[in-house]
């Protein structure tokens, strides 16, 4: 039944190529309509990510502390930067930074959203800067308002406003958070400066959203200012030439154009190059250009497809917008030599024979026998991506979805549409005198006893071939918990200077964003929580039982030797923990140092007991101070909380070790002392970078279970499938074996070229399914075929099968394999990291699948056809004739 209804649907698209052409080009034009509604951005929320220890020691520390420094307030930075040496710290630069301030606390979204007022009266210190400390002292007026500052400013002569910078910057800590790290004590010059806007979390009821309305203002205004607002200011000022700055900030507005930017360099650099490869690839292979024209154009409407039906069902594009025309791209491509390469065979056949059977019935003969091949194709690479529904990242979920509708509509485009315009187009050639007769890319002088050579290995060490395969897969499955982890992979240097110095657009432009952030990152302290990733600890239990604060404590200074932090007492390391606390509020109230004292058994600053008591008290002397360390619901400590000093650049593994060795010590009941602790205590390390470690995690972990669950359903699939339709079960299995080993191969490839294991190639390991079961299946179906296929004295031999199917479709799969290697390659071009490991991922894929189809999977299927296909009904007649010539066990023999 289901050949008949293959070979009826094939004879009407060979038959009818008109009406063919005429339904998919209706059927695209309703797809372009859905992809003009498609949904570019991506819906998963933060919160779609697996829940851990971490994450939820982390939401338990935002939902129960109180920190008004954090929650309450937002900070933005705008950096003035000198050029050619100049000094960001001269009279004119400072004057220059005022006049800057006082254009942007004039726009409304800024004014609404600072905080404490400072909308140029001098009413709080929402906007903190260099310039802001040095004309407040000159007009010695506390409150006084901006514009009194500019003028005591302007008034004062440099060696007055020289001095006052380096009186300012030494004698004032916030001051010296305002200066780089190349700043020198003592001296009133810097190549930059920054001012700093506080603005109110919840400013006007808006919450995140004013405060982002404001960091846009300051983002404009500083691009507004560098071109020509300082210029003005210098000549106002009378010191036109002194005050040569640029302003810029690091915020999401600026981030954003540096992602503009480096889409735009994308698309200039690396698509050019991408299309010009593969048109140079498919020239080589195909030799044709109506040919490449054809199976270009099945291309482009597959993805168009793909982006129509997601259009169409109101799903999302995300990720699949980035990542799904490449890969649909690869998978068209291939599918687009099987059937073109198939075609060149079937027309050579005809013309062996002595004739030429026409182009619509050879090319029906031709879809007829790869339909089954790119059908299980489609079908077990869209369970390898579909396994990806499961995944708890919501961008995962939506790419899965996307690829494998792109995967379906690439099954049925060239199926429909690219038959019937080859037909159409072949036919028109031919009426017009054209000869359209290709022969096929397996078939040439070179190539072809390239491709031979693994049916050589098949006949003479097929066994040897599987063991040194299974022990590289193998290999490779090990070296899977010895890939390195991360969250995602950051950019951390520019552009290598010969790809910004190719010709005209296809130069890579470093944008002043990676510039700037570089050096910030370089020479400025974090000055709040937003700018750095934070450590934090959870210590739970019983948190008021004599010791408990000893045990902090002790953890604290393993930290400060590990170097985590530089000073357990707070005093420099920018620590905030419930001794800190105590200590700072013992400093300014003598009743609350006298309760301190009482508890302090041990003289050493830390109390040791009664420490209930000592909590009631912090309470009642800083309630505010106390709840960000200490917290106390319905009257009963539960919990204490340490805060590290925030770090810029996150944690590597080195910090989140140190970070760990201080949990660790504060679970561990033995103190400094050697005196045990009765306190039974949990400390959940928690930072950014920590949680993220901790989801990526879970997410491998998914991975993994997520990978033998798919591989486990594309085994099952190939074999009812072989079993229905070549009648063996065995030879379903024996196709899906390469799947397998090319996982491990992969895997092993990531470790030998450091590809670490990210969110992005831990999704793409789940992908390699849909990417290595492609060529097994080609060359086994068409093993299948040429065994089943009679002539009038005997069926074909095993071996003279194989070697009919490694030549016939491994030129096609060559093809396949330099092109869409070829395309991914060119990512390794890009500068950013993750680019290039999701290019390297995907070629090692490819490259691989290749290998493996064409030089173990022939060796597989010479063992299956010696010893594994009696009673499968293929050529079951003389199963010992393995090589058929008739006379049992020869081959083995030889």
């Amino acid at each position: 039944m289901t050949n008949v209804t293959i070979d009826d649907f094939v004879e009407f698209v060979t038959t009818h190529n008109r009406i063919v052409l005429l339904v998919m080009l209706a059927l695209t034009a309703g797809m372009v309509v859905g992809v003009a509604a498609l949904d570019t951005g991506g819906q998963a929320a933060e919160d779609e990510f697996p829940e851990t220890e971490r994450s939820q020691a982390a939401d338990y520390l935002e939902d129960q502390y109180a920190d008004g420094n954090e929650r309450g307030a937002a900070y933005a930075a705008v950096y003035v930067a000198t050029e050619d040496d100049g000094n960001a710290l001269s009279k004119a630069a400072l004057v220059d930074s005022l006049r800057y301030q006082r254009a942007v606390t004039e726009r409304e979204a800024v004014a609404d959203a600072l905080a404490d007022g400072d909308r140029g009266d001098g009413s709080g210190p929402a906007v903190t800067s260099v310039a802001n400390i040095v004309a407040v002292q000159l007009a010695e007026e506390p409150n006084a308002d901006l514009e009194t500052r500019i003028d005591a400013l302007e008034g004062a002569d440099e060696g007055t406003v020289a001095s006052l910078v380096d009186r300012t910057v030494t004698d004032h800590p916030e001051a010296a958070r305002l200066v780089p790290e190349s700043y020198e004590p003592g001296t009133a010059t810097a190549e930059s400066h920054r001012m700093l806007f506080r603005f109110e979390a919840d400013a006007a009821g808006d919450g995140e959203e004013s405060v982002a309305e404001a960091r846009e203002a300051l983002h404009e205004t500083a691009g507004e200012w560098s071109d020509d607002g300082q210029e003005a200011g210098a000549l106002e000022a009378g010191e036109a030439g002194e005050a040569d700055l640029s302003y810029f900030t690091l915020g999401e507005p600026a981030a954003q154009e540096s992602v503009d930017q480096l889409n735009e360099n994308t698309m200039e650099l690396l698509v050019p190059l991408t299309l010009a490869l593969v048109l140079v690839v498919l020239t080589v292979t195909y030799r044709d250009p109506l040919d490449v024209f054809v199976g270009m154009v099945g291309v482009v409407t597959a993805i168009v497809w793909m982006f129509g039906i997601l259009g169409w069902l109101g799903i999302s594009a995300g990720m699949t917008a980035f990542i799904g025309p490449v890969l649909i791209a690869g998978l068209s491509i291939d599918f687009g030599f099987h059937v073109f390469m198939r075609y060149r065979e079937q027309r050579g056949v005809a013309t062996d024979a002595g004739g030429d059977a026409g182009v619509r019935p050879s090319m029906g003969r031709a879809v007829r026998s790869v339909s089954v091949a790119l059908g299980l194709v489609a079908i077990t690479g869209a369970i390898g991506f579909l396994s990806n529904v499961v995944n708890p990242v919501g961008i995962i979920r939506e790419l899965a979805l996307g690829i494998t509708l792109g995967v379906l509509s690439a099954f049925v485009i060239f199926l429909t549409l690219v038959p019937a315009l080859k037909i159409s187009v072949d036919g028109l050639c031919e009426r017009i005198g054209i000869d359209r007769r290709k022969r096929p890319l397996g078939d040439g002088a070179v190539l072809r006893p390239f491709l031979r050579s693994s049916v050589v290995l098949a006949r003479r060490v097929a066994p040897l071939v599987l063991v040194v395969a299974l022990l590289a897969g193998a290999g490779g499955a090990v070296a899977w918990t010895a890939l390195e982890e991360k969250g995602v992979q950051q950019q951390e240097e520019p552009a290598a200077e010969w790809k910004q110095e190719l010709p005209g657009p296809l130069a890579w432009e470093v944008s002043e964003y990676d510039r700037n952030d570089r050096y910030v990152r370089e020479e400025y302290r974090p000055v709040a929580a937003a700018d750095g990733d934070r450590f934090q600890l959870l210590i739970e239990g019983e948190v008021t039982d004599d010791g408990a604060l000893e045990r902090v404590h002790r953890g604290l200074e393993v930290g400060e030797q590990r170097g985590a932090i530089a000073d357990a007492s707070g005093e420099a390391g920018d620590l905030r923990s419930p001794t800190t606390v105590m200590a700072s509020v013992a400093a300014e109230d003598e009743a609350f140092a006298a309760t301190l004292e009482a508890a302090d058994a041990d003289g050493d600053g830390v109390p040791d007991e009664d420490l209930e008591t000592v909590y009631d008290a912090l309470y009642e002397a800083a309630p505010g101070e106390a709840a960000e360390v200490i917290e106390r619901t319905d009257g009963e400590y539960r919990s204490l909380r340490v805060v590290g000093p925030p770090e810029r650049a996150g944690f590597d593994d080195d910090r989140v070790a140190d970070v760990e060795a201080m949990a660790a010590s504060i679970e561990s009941p033995e103190a400094e002392s050697g005196r045990a602790t009765d306190a039974d205590l949990a400390a959940t390390p928690v930072s950014e970078t920590i949680v993220v470690d901790s989801q990526l995690a879970e997410i491998t972990d998914g991975v993994v279970r997520v990978l033998l669950l798919a591989l486990g359903a594309v085994f099952a699939t190939l074999a009812i499938v072989y079993r229905y339709v070549h009648g063996s079960a065995t030879l379903g299995i024996v196709t899906a074996f390469p799947i397998a080993l090319v996982t491990g191969l992969v895997v092993g490839g990531m470790y030998l070229l450091d590809v670490p294991l990210t969110l992005l190639t831990a999704l793409l390991m789940s992908l390699v399914i849909g990417l290595g079961i492609d060529y097994g299946i080609h060359v086994s179906d068409r093993f299948a075929q040429e065994l089943e296929r009679g002539d009038s004295d005997h069926r074909r031999r095993p071996l003279a099968a194989l070697e009919r199917a490694v030549t016939g479709t491994g030129g096609a799969l060559l093809g396949s394999a330099l092109t869409s290697a070829g395309a991914f390659a060119t990512l390794l071009l890009h500068p950013h990291p993750q680019l290039e490991s999701f290019g390297t991922l995907v070629v090692l894929a490819i490259v691989t699948a290749f290998v493996v189809s064409v030089f173990v999977l022939p060796s597989a299927l010479a063992l299956w056809a010696r010893y594994g296909r009696s009673g499968s009904g293929i050529d079951a007649e003389n199963p010992a004739d393995a090589d058929g010539d008739g006379k049992p066990g020869t081959e083995a023999n030889a």
